[in-house]
């Protein structure tokens, strides 16, 4: 027998049901990084994000779900529907709270619906999407939002009635680089000279950059790191302090050994630094500050150390994070994010989904418009 229902929280499940849903999938998906951002506050009912995962079990056993969220607001989910949300209030709809399959805080594509080895995700696909409508149906709620999601869940969502959405983010993929050189060399010449000019710079200010990664991160790391994403949210008008010093507290206790930390030192002290993820091929930017405004630090810290990170490391893509045309310059070339949406009421459904045809079209004319205009020659983007 199924049993289909809503869970308190990641963090009430057992770790190791849900990291074997998990699999080899995106770090940011594990119980280890969830149930921290429930733990420490960060994600809870008075931050406007409530967890309530959707489970599954067949025997008591746990065999799919959805990372689920009842949201009071759109902020944290780089996916935006803020006009949406205005489109409803001006039509007398109330568009919060509403549902979120997704991961709080964090634009890295990734499955939305996790199910067990064995069990059959093209059945279970269409049976979580049916379950996570009725959900939203029975309570009341605007509309159900699938962020950042993996391609076939996309297809299956939409052939249910689902309104897909396409937006794009700038990437690095490894070509046959075997350093930091050849990555320089593949460059267009006028790149490659502002490269190494702003490298130059960090350097001649006194500033040493190391890279540390799981066990080899020293505990004395963390609270700069803390102060260096605090100082980030503080120095920015759009910035929004999502996390705690406790965040961090658990996520050394528990994620170090996915945790890449590059730290800008000078005279021995820590004046700046990136919080990256790594799991698999793949290396993840999320928080980056500092406590010096050293010129071109953001870059050499957050890009160019990452980059040589995944030459050393045989890493095979590094996602930085949303936003940032300043990336496109720099070899990380233009890659779509696929998200879809359901909303109850349908004459909202049907503007929406107007509006979204546009901007797909759009959305595709802007990466192909890029990827022309690539930082790297046209021998190297393949």
């Amino acid at each position: 027998m199924t049993e289909i229902a809503l869970a308190e929280g990641v963090a009430s499940l057992p770790r190791a049901e849900w990291n074997a849903l998990v699999g080899g999938e995106s770090p940011f998906l594990e119980w280890e990084w969830l149930a921290s951002l429930e733990e420490s506050g960060a994600v809870s009912a008075e931050t406007g994000w409530l967890a309530r995962p959707l489970v599954a079990r067949e025997g008591g056993r746990l065999v799919a779900a959805c990372p689920l969220y009842v949201k009071a607001h759109s902020e944290g989910e780089f996916v935006f529907d803020h006009a949406w949300a205005d489109a409803a209030r001006r039509a007398g709809l109330r568009y919060y709270p509403k549902l979120l399959v997704g991961v709080p805080f964090t634009p890295v594509t990734g499955a939305r619906f996790l199910v067990a080895p064995g069990a059959s995700r093209s059945a279970w696909l269409p049976r979580l999407a049916a379950a996570l409508r009725e959900l939203c149906e029975a309570h009341g709620l605007s509309g159900v939002h699938v962020n950042f999601c993996r391609e076939d869940e996309l297809e299956a969502l939409v052939g249910a009635g689902w309104l897909p959405r396409l937006g794009f983010q700038y990437h690095w993929l490894r070509r046959d680089w075997k350093s930091f050189d050849d990555y320089l060399a593949s460059l267009r010449h006028k790149r490659r000279k502002e490269v190494r000019r702003e490298l130059r710079a960090v350097a001649e200010a006194g500033v040493a950059i190391e890279v540390r990664t799981g066990a080899e991160i020293p505990d004395e790391w963390f609270a700069p790191m803390w102060r260096f994403y605090r100082a980030t949210i503080d120095a920015n008008p759009w910035g929004r302090l999502y996390l705690n010093p406790r965040t961090f507290d658990l996520l050394r206790e528990r994620f170090r050994e996915r945790l890449c930390f590059v730290m800008a030192l000078r005279g021995g002290a820590p004046i700046g630094g990136a919080f990256n993820v790594q799991k698999g091929e793949a290396l993840y930017g999320r928080y980056w500050g500092a406590t010096e405004p050293i010129k071109h630090l953001h870059f050499a810290v957050c890009y160019y150390a990452g980059i040589e990170h995944c030459l050393r490391a045989g890493l095979a893509r590094f996602e930085p994070g949303a936003g940032g045309s300043y990336k496109q310059v720099r070899g990380f070339d233009a890659q779509p994010t696929r998200s879809a949406h359901w909303l109850a009421d349908r004459r909202l459904h049907e503007a929406v989904s107007r509006y979204l045809e546009g901007e797909r079209a759009e959305t595709r004319e802007a990466i192909d418009w890029l990827r022309e205009r690539s930082a790297l020659k046209r021998e190297a983007c393949g």
